[in-house]
């Protein structure tokens, strides 16, 4: 293996790889060496497309079939953007084959199939990590700066998150997310992985002692034998008293908006998973006043903004390009690290808890 770079196969041509195609060009220790499609005509067109911002070369190979991929010497990882039904058989088999794995989320169908996963490739030797952008952002150092010292949020008492987008007509009658068999917890899992993930992270990923969920709204696609969560709401309760409530639907229009409450403050972002378009992130921290002058009762607005020099997307130091610096670091390292996939498994855990709860009429359930 070359020790200096990260050679990337791509197995499927999924739109969001779109995206990650050119966070491994800006990487720096990463290059796309082969594109994988059950057509390679496909394959070959994904690459033209993505060739026009992010020029490697010599430019990556198309090829046919994803056992073509996962058998090529000249690949050392694997991005795998496949939809959940399908996503095990290929962890499996890419890691049987010694190729690291960067894997969409969520993880897998249920826990029992992501431990396996974990399990081979930990067997194998070979990384495992989720596709979690915002994980990777400078930003959360920067929060949990805030958040540990004691002053500005305070004991913390509530975590409250949404993230959310209105689908149109065509994503309803045909995207994959609408069908249960590809993937069987909808929104819950397209938009809730983030939700929960920031959860867990913000309590230094204490699992919840129980969990709460309830599907809103449900549908699928024609061909779908049973409707997904189209809109979901659930509660997490940990230890100490905190608690953590999340929303995610396939039909309020755009929002991702967190909110650290403590006895001393508040922490909030609006783009927490998907900054938004500029050159600097932020969050907010408030501390409210509340001051009475006899007959006025006033809130007085006491916050400050806090800034982090890093680019939204699509640049040398985004989120998603130092997601696979980070992963090809440990692959050129020739060392594992067990947090990541230990995380995934963390989040996948609660994730199908509050799943669980939700087909029981929301009842408590630990994870």
């Amino acid at each position: 293996m070359n020790t200096s770079t990260c050679r990337w196969g791509i197995l499927s041509s999924a739109s969001i790889a779109h995206k990650n195609y050119q966070a491994i060009f800006h990487s720096g220790n990463g290059r796309v060496v082969a594109v994988a499609s059950r057509d390679q005509k496909k394959a070959q067109h994904f690459i033209d497309a993505c060739q026009l911002q992010s020029p490697f070369a010599p430019k990556p190979r198309a090829l046919e079939g994803y056992e073509a991929l996962i058998a090529d010497p000249e690949v050392d990882a694997l991005y795998i953007p496949l939809p959940t039904g399908l996503r095990k058989e290929w962890v499996l088999k890419a890691a049987r084959a010694g190729k690291h794995v960067m894997c969409e989320k969520p993880c897998g169908i249920s826990t029992a199939d992501l431990e396996e996963m974990i399990r081979v490739c930990e067997e194998s030797q070979v990384q495992f990590m989720d596709g979690v952008m915002f994980m990777h952002s400078q930003r959360l150092a920067a929060i949990r700066s805030v958040l540990d010292d004691g002053v500005s949020v305070g004991e913390l008492k509530r975590i409250t998150s949404m993230f959310s987008f209105c689908a149109p007509e065509a994503f309803l009658k045909e995207n994959i997310r609408m069908h249960s068999g590809l993937e069987p917890v909808g929104c819950l899992g397209d938009l809730g992985w983030y939700t929960i993930r920031f959860s867990l992270w913000a309590m230094h990923y204490a699992m919840p002692i129980k969990v709460s969920g309830r599907i809103l709204s449900g549908a699928g696609r024609k061909d779908s034998s049973e409707e997904v969560p189209m809109e979901f709401s659930g509660e997490l309760f940990f230890e100490g008293g905190v608690s953590a409530a999340f929303y995610n639907s396939f039909l309020t229009e755009n929002q991702q908006f967190v909110s650290l409450s403590g006895q001393k403050g508040q922490l909030t972002m609006n783009d927490f998973v998907l900054p938004y378009f500029d050159a600097e992130l932020g969050f907010e921290v408030a501390k409210a006043r509340f001051e009475i002058n006899g007959s006025q009762f006033n809130m007085e607005r006491h916050s400050t903004r806090h800034g982090v020099d890093e680019y939204s997307n699509n640049h040398p130091n985004a989120q998603e390009t130092l997601l696979f610096k980070t992963f090809a670091d440990l692959v050129l390292s020739g060392k594992t690290d067990s947090d990541w996939p230990e995380i995934a498994l963390k989040t996948q855990r609660v994730m199908e808890a509050c799943f669980k709860s939700a087909h029981n009429h929301g009842i408590m359930v630990e994870p």
